[in-house]
């Protein structure tokens, strides 16, 4: 349990970051694909290549490569999510597009150099998010629902980073995190004969919790031409949802998963304009029950440790990406990546609350130095349409065919102060 300081702080940060009523950013399942306007506009790369204070969260050995600097960033994202419903069952026949295709998103941090080893900052980012709302319930069918139909998701995170600069080829990094989510769902009655607390299951208002968990990370560079970095983020053990404790698996549990990330970027001597980046990163979404468990019986009911879950896998993301130093002022650049698929196609039911299905994103970013202190950066992502299309007979009652789909777009601005 998380003591009453650490909660009001998170809460703060929370309130602070605006997280209000959608996804965070452009994601990976609901894991953001990067922080800060630099990564985004590299596809989420940031692990082997600077990439400002919000770098940090990928990374918390970056700490002397980012030097001192301070740094504001806002996200306009717009996820645009639908569900398509066959005909031939008890499920809403049609296309069921979600609301709320808007959000903006602060988040921010600074960093300072204490020494030759040591620097030292704190940020506050977002992670991705699952939101959706539906006018028409198309579980209705199954027994009972009100409208609108859907669930939202936000969390919010509070980094303070410490890197110690081993060697002048090696540092290390370490950044405590306090996590605060907050989540609720709306006309999910049908479910709630499924569950071992019939009363927890939806239309329970908003509810928090919240968890710590440790960022580690490691930076090398054994020629001046190649830097190898990687990076930890434990699973954050967050507090149940006592108000969903009939929805969720293990009486309303939902930690946040462990990433691993290795990097390589390569500066050619011969072009040291450029950097080229690629990375391979896994998110452990197999090990948090109420997202991996299987969806539908014979699984066991809501609410329980077996209990029917999303059907979510470990995800791997593959990203390439590049930096190009036009001149003093000017840099460039731009990445794509790839997440391998994380649902099977029975899972596309469950999932019409979650349709986190993108797979390939493309990114494109540039800053711009004012002068010797300040300097801009934006970028622009798109996660391409992508589509699940399945159906779930123990869940529905028959073989009725549903379609998930989603595509986003992100851009990013952020402002930096050096000194």
């Amino acid at each position: 349990m998380i003591g009453t300081v650490a909660r009001r702080l998170a809460a703060g940060a929370l309130a602070t970051a605006c997280l209000a009523a959608g996804p965070a950013l452009a994601t990976n399942g609901y894991i953001a694909n990067g922080y800060g306007g630099a990564s985004k506009g590299m596809a989420g790369a940031g692990v082997a290549v600077p990439s400002g204070v919000l770098g940090l969260a990928q990374n918390p050995a970056m700490g002397h490569m980012v030097g001192n600097e301070a740094g504001l960033c806002l996200t306009s994202f717009l996820p645009d999510r639908s569900v398509t419903v066959s005909p031939g069952g008890p499920l809403t026949p049609g296309t069921h597009e979600s609301n709320n295709e808007f959000f903006l998103i602060p988040c921010g941090g600074a960093n300072w150099v204490l020494s030759d080893r040591l620097s030292f900052g704190a940020f506050l980012f977002g992670n991705g998010g699952m939101n959706t709302e539906y006018d028409t319930n198309f579980f209705s069918g199954l027994g009972a629902g009100s409208s609108p139909l859907g669930v939202n998701l936000e969390q919010a995170f509070i980094g303070l980073n410490l890197s110690i600069k081993a060697t002048e080829r090696l540092s290390f990094g370490i950044a405590p995190i306090i996590a605060i989510q907050r989540f609720s769902a709306t006309g999910l009655e049908a479910f709630a004969g499924m569950s071992i607390a019939p009363g927890n299951v939806t239309n329970r208002g908003e509810d928090w919790s919240t968890g710590v968990g440790v960022n580690l990370g490691v930076l090398w560079q054994p020629t001046s031409e190649l830097t190898f970095g990687a990076s930890y983020r434990s699973r954050i053990d967050m507090e149940a949802f006592d108000k969903y404790s009939g929805l969720f698996a293990e009486g309303g549990d939902f930690d946040i998963p462990a990433v691993a990330t290795l990097g390589v970027a390569y500066t050619p001597a011969s072009i040291q304009k450029l950097t080229l980046t690629a990375e391979w990163q896994r998110i452990f979404y197999g090990d948090i029950r109420s997202l991996a468990n299987p969806n539908a019986p014979p699984n066991g009911p809501l609410g329980a440790p077996n209990g029917v879950g999303f059907g979510w896998k470990d995800m791997d993301v593959f990203r390439v990406a590049a930096i190009y130093r036009h001149d003093d002022r000017w840099t460039f650049r731009g990445g794509v990546s790839h997440a391998s698929a994380f649902i099977d196609d029975d899972s596309a039911v469950m999932n019409t609350l979650a349709p986190a299905t993108p797979q390939w994103h493309a990114s494109l970013g540039a800053s711009y130095r004012i002068n010797d202190r300040w300097g801009v950066t934006g970028s622009w992502t798109h996660a391409f349409d992508n589509s699940v299309t399945g159906s779930n007979p123990a869940l529905t009652g028959v073989a009725q065919p549903v379609k998930i789909r989603m595509s986003q777009n992100e851009f990013a601005l952020g402002l930096t102060y050096r000194w």
